[in-house]
């Protein structure tokens, strides 16, 4: 009532955006789709109101603009993204972790409008550490990669919304993907930090314990890993390799990272042999070395490959930073999830991961 009180007397000068009138016979949400706004799935239409209970989910003010929005690079207002935050779903408290997503997207290295416009499956994914994740109920359990998590379905989305709507950035115009994915109308999830031996991916990414952070990954997924029977930490790392290596095509190298989202009982292998964090990525990295002459273009046919010039080497699959484990899953199944890259990070440098902090 009292933010609709606000947008009565007071909304239509606080508010900046432009304000689109229809007849009261139409139903909102169809006029949502009629225009474009939406995704393909009902938005919930965004009202005065609506945006400004929105808005109070943050201090920042409702005119500061928080960065240009690919492709078309369109100004973007707080305000803005509270609007696209109404139409994913999202709740008020949702809004400083939706606005440090934003910033990271927009960070250079990210390369937002790379990962809209390219013909791979890419979109950017949504990793979420912290006290933030209890505090407006983030899944990082059972079905942590799936649906019925509000907080997890819709900040996910809202990124993506604001990329289209702001940005302009629509399927079949500058979103050029041949095929796709499910998770370009949002991926996002927290990580499992239940386990105080764990090095949380917000820590392995500089930040220090206890800081909410968030952190996007160019990519799309989810694919299976299955292993039911290996039960020491080397037999399991190589058995994931054997699923890694064939990330894009078996012969491509060092073009993508990857991130292997590692359930409860998987990591337990690693656990009760006293491995964390960097034993494990480093083993996976080793893992996924093979010999370039199995690698070369041409053989059995094959064209992708490597040249004849490196067949002598022992090449990696991924570049040394390339494997991210983070933990997250419900406690029964040894199955884990991958996250696989885009393969445009040739030169790691100019494509990589971006972390940021949660502020209020």
């Amino acid at each position: 009532m009292a933010e609709r009180l606000e947008a009565k007397h007071n909304g239509g000068t606080y508010l900046a955006a432009r304000k689109i009138e229809f007849d009261d016979t139409a139903d909102a949400a169809e006029v949502c789709f009629e225009r474009g706004w939406s995704d393909g799935l009902p938005v919930t239409p965004p009202t005065d109101a609506r945006v400004l209970r929105m808005l109070k989910g943050t201090s920042r003010q409702a005119d500061e603009v928080i960065g240009k929005i690919p492709p078309y690079l369109a100004p973007c207002t707080i305000e803005k993204v509270a609007i696209n935050a109404v139409m994913a779903g999202c709740k008020p408290e949702y809004m400083p972790v939706l606005l440090a997503v934003l910033e990271a997207a927009l960070e250079p290295v990210f390369t937002l409008h790379g990962v809209l416009a390219t013909t791979y499956f890419s979109a950017p994914v949504i990793i979420v550490n912290g006290p933030i994740v209890k505090q407006i109920g983030m899944n990082c359990g059972i079905n942590a990669l799936g649906q019925g998590n509000r907080a997890n379905m819709t900040i996910g989305r809202a990124l993506n919304l604001i990329v289209r709507n702001v940005g302009g950035g629509k399927p079949g115009e500058a979103d050029r993907a041949t095929l796709g994915s499910p998770s370009k109308i949002g991926l996002c999830f927290a990580e499992d930090e239940s386990d105080a031996e764990w090095e949380p991916l917000s820590v392995a990414r500089g930040f220090k314990r206890g800081v909410s952070t968030v952190t996007l990954f160019q990519g799309h997924g989810v694919e299976a890993f299955v292993d039911q029977k290996s039960r020491t930490p080397e037999g399991l790392s190589k058995s994931f390799a054997t699923h890694l290596v064939r990330m894009g095509h078996l012969r491509l190298t060092q073009s993508a990272r990857v991130i292997v989202v590692l359930s409860p009982e998987h990591y337990r292998i690693y656990q009760k042999a006293g491995w964390g964090r960097r034993e494990i990525e480093k083993a996976l990295y080793e893992a996924t070395i093979r010999p370039g002459r199995e690698l070369l273009a041409g053989l059995d046919g094959i064209g992708e490959g490597v040249p004849a010039s490196r067949a002598d080497e022992m090449i990696p699959k991924f570049h040394d930073d390339g494997i991210v484990v983070v933990r997250a899953g419900g406690p029964a199944g040894l199955f884990s999830g991958v996250l696989p890259g885009w393969l445009a990070g040739r030169n790691k440098a100019e494509l990589q991961l971006v972390t940021k902090a949660v502020l209020p």
